[in-house]
Parts: structure tokens; C-alpha cells; sequence
């Protein structure tokens, strides 16, 4: 299966495609943890995602 990456098309097995449905477990937030520092993944009413500490 091919992903498209920006202008080019990119192999799925070098770059992880996650459903940002499935990091959210079907709500509207996520916690993601990296380095120590945790991270909120939200889905805007838009459909947008936003990423903050």
C-alpha cells in the first residue's frame, strides 16, 4: 500500500500511518508522551487536528 507524502509518493513500511481516530479511541483528545513531556493531539469541530504541550 502507497501513502502520499507532500508531492511524491512514500512506502508505508519506512513511515507509520495511525488513524488519528484510533489515537483518540473515537473521542476528540489524545495524550501522547515523548522524552518525558506529554503532548495533547486534538480534533477540531473543523476536522483539523492541533497538537500542544
Amino acid at each position: 500500500m502507497q501513502v502520499s507524502c507532500a508531492n511524491r509518493t512514500c512506502p508505508t513500511q519506512s513511515i507509520p500511518v495511525h488513524s488519528a481516530e484510533g489515537l483518540t479511541e473515537g473521542g476528540a483528545t489524545a495524550h501522547i508522551r515523548l522524552d518525558g513531556q506529554v503532548y495533547i493531539l486534538r480534533i477540531t469541530r473543523t476536522n483539523k487536528l492541533i497538537l500542544t504541550k
